[in-house]
């Protein structure tokens, strides 16, 4: 009898762990599948994380890769702008250099005469011619020979410092022509720098 009871005891007691069991495998394969889940849908979420960070770095690098090629384009145009700056110095240093050589030339005093005549058409017989020490000869006989054909009086002020030709002025001050050689290149250097420009400038 005893016997019996133990076969019964020990068949509910089966039944309950076989249940337990169950139960266990159940709770086991829905937490799987749950966890399954789970990390697919986090798989989802750090290849599109992933896909916004490679894009995020993509737009940056060509922003940087942008930035660079504008930077070392302006650094360029700046080294092309200061070399047709020197290009520019360099020329005018080289004629100022000869103008000394030249005074003696015809040719300067031709254009000295051309400088003398337009200054008097400007501003008329009421003009006070001006000139460096350099040029004072040329000026006084260029004067002398225009005062003996027009038959009038040009007045010659005192010396100014210039490399070469003449500053002309009306004897009130109101008008100034500033034909000096210093003025004439200055007028020149823009000139000059587009006709290089136009050379190197891409």
């Amino acid at each position: 009898m005893a016997h019996d009871h133990d076969k019964v005891l020990e068949s509910i007691v089966g039944k309950v762990v076989s249940q337990v069991e169950n139960d266990l495998i159940s709770q086991i394969e829905s937490s799987y599948a749950q966890s399954l889940e789970r990390l697919k849908a986090s798989r989802s979420s750090v290849e599109s994380e992933y896909s916004k960070i490679v894009e995020g770095a993509s737009k940056q690098a060509e922003n940087l890769k942008r930035q660079i090629v504008e930077s070392s384009r302006l650094a360029v145009r700046n080294k092309q702008l200061l070399l047709i700056d020197e290009a520019v110095n360099d020329v005018f240093k080289h004629a100022i250099a000869r103008i000394d050589s030249i005074r003696a030339d015809e040719r300067y005093e031709a254009m000295m005469r051309r400088l003398v005549e337009n200054a008097l058409d400007a501003i008329g017989m009421d003009a006070v011619l001006e000139c460096n020490d350099s040029d004072r000869d040329v000026v006084d006989r260029i004067v002398l020979e225009l005062q003996h054909k027009y038959n009038f009086s040009i007045d010659i002020g005192s010396s100014i410092e210039c490399l070469g030709g003449i500053r002309a002025r009306s004897k009130d001050g109101s008008i100034i022509l500033d034909n000096t050689l210093d003025s004439r290149i200055e007028r020149m250097k823009p000139m000059l720098k587009k006709d290089i420009a136009r050379l190197f400038m891409v």
